[in-house]
């Protein structure tokens, strides 16, 4: 009676046994092809087989972990947020690639929150760089100089978190820039200009009257740097030390347009502050310049060289502003005018020497001239060398033109510029095949921006 009894409890226990070996064989089955795929390469199946392996070995807490961080090496972004929310994060990595999936599916709030728990816990530079990043997409550069502070901690030889960091405490604690500034000069030779320009930026800053001006300064020397996101910081904090500083409202019109957008209203502003000043006419004229509107550009550079008749800046740009309009012969004048004014500059003698091969005006009797004479006052800048050769292509010396051209590339091969006027050339010469290599590297260049869509004009033109 009592093996009777016992006969159905034990077959039940053999079932039992049987079907948790069997999850057991499952799981780590699963588990071994995971590791084979990753190593293999195929992340969506390691992470598909990781899942099914946490599935069968519930205990091992760290199985949807995995599943979530090659999910994320996969680029299935979202699968890898759900796997990371499974269970408790135990490793750096997992925190890393979280916190990366949030941002790539642009959940910033939910990305700082997980970089901040996970670097709390780990102490760690990737997530701290991580956060950086966050923090600047999310615009809150206290965060993002926070996170700095922490990731040069732990990396002190990253280059572009000492100069990232450099730039903030330019704006915040300018007394502590300079060895951040010199740091990331040393760890990278490239940001050498940069940091010279914001060391001489925090040199006149320290001599301006008032914090405000200090910090207008400030942001025209991150404007230098091509970081108008800070620089309109800048100008917001100057013009909340100074609201009737009138130049820090025009300096911050500037600022938007720069960003994207109109600044016409901060425009106005500062020329209700003070309509005489000259830095105030000339920034309302850059943007009548961007506009077209070249009647009213020459007004406000006529008013700016009225207030400093002997600033060369407002004789050029009044030469900008008839050249605009098609009066070629006061533009010429105002070139040469701007040279007179500042002839040991030269990039005067080269924006009258530009002037002068655009419009075909006296380019043997001035132009090229100038061009030479920019040449000797600065004889290694490519820009220059750069218009050397665009001068030497518009009076038809085209066997020059390509000769200079070629050495400006083979020193700065990103300078674009020098490209399109070598393809220029290359046409002139007849030699098709030489301008559509060139003409299609830029095209395809990463870095060419607008260069990118001049490239692809000249195709559409002599290669449709």
């Amino acid at each position: 009676m009592l093996r009777r009894n016992l006969t159905p409890w034990l077959v039940g226990c053999l079932l039992i046994l049987s079907a948790a070996a069997t999850a057991l064989v499952s799981g780590f089955v699963s588990l071994g092809q995971a590791r084979a795929a990753k190593d293999r390469g195929e992340f969506q199946a390691a992470a598909e087989r990781y899942a099914n392996a946490a599935a069968y070995l519930f205990w091992r807490k760290d199985l949807y972990e995995q599943a979530g961080v090659s999910a994320a090496l996969a680029g299935d972004f979202p699968a890898a947020i759900a796997y990371f929310e499974r269970m408790p994060l135990s490793t750096e990595e997992g925190w890393m690639w979280f916190c990366a999936a949030r941002i790539e599916q642009g959940q910033l709030d939910q990305a700082e929150s997980v970089c901040s728990e996970g670097a709390g816990i780990h102490d760690s530079a990737a997530l701290y760089r991580l956060l950086a990043h966050v923090h600047r997409a999310q615009k809150d550069w206290d965060g993002e100089l926070s996170a700095l502070i922490h990731q040069t901690r732990l990396e002190p030889g990253d280059a572009y978190a000492a100069y990232r960091l450099g730039l903030l405490l330019t704006l915040y604690a300018p007394g502590d820039a300079l060895a951040e500034l010199t740091r990331a000069s040393q760890l990278n030779s490239e940001v050498d200009s940069a940091v010279q320009t914001l060391r001489a930026a925090a040199a006149v800053s320290s001599q301006q009257p008032g914090p405000s001006m200090q910090k207008v300064v400030i942001g025209q020397a991150f404007g230098l740097v091509q970081d108008w996101e800070l620089a309109q910081t800048a100008f917001e904090m100057a013009i909340e030390l100074d609201e009737e500083n009138a130049e820090a409202w025009a300096w911050l019109g500037e600022a938007k347009q720069q960003l994207g957008q109109d600044g016409r209203a901060e425009l106005d502003r500062a020329l209700d502050l003070n309509r005489e000043s000259a830095n105030v006419r000339a920034l309302r004229a850059l943007y009548w310049s961007r506009r077209g509107r070249y009647e009213q550009m020459l007004a406000e550079y006529l008013i700016a060289a009225g207030v400093e008749p002997e600033n060369p800046r407002w004789q050029a740009g009044i030469g900008d502003a008839q050249a605009g309009i098609g009066d070629l012969v006061s533009a010429l004048a105002a070139y040469q005018r701007a040279v007179e004014l500042a002839p040991a500059f030269p990039d005067y003698w080269r924006m009258l020497a530009i002037f002068c091969a655009d419009n075909n005006v006296q380019l043997e009797e001035i132009g090229l001239p100038a061009i030479q004479q920019a040449v000797l006052l600065a004889p290694g800048d490519i820009v220059t060398l750069d218009a050397l050769g665009y001068v030497y292509l518009s009076s038809g010396r085209y066997a020059n033109a390509v000769e200079i051209l070629l050495s400006v590339i083979e020193d700065s091969p990103d300078y674009f510029p020098a490209h399109i006027h070598l393809a220029m050339a290359y046409l002139a010469q007849g030699d098709r095949a030489a301008a559509y290599n060139v003409l299609t590297f830029v095209r395809g260049s990463p870095n060419a921006g607008a260069y990118a869509g001049s490239a692809r004009e000249l195709l559409e033109k002599y290669f449709p």
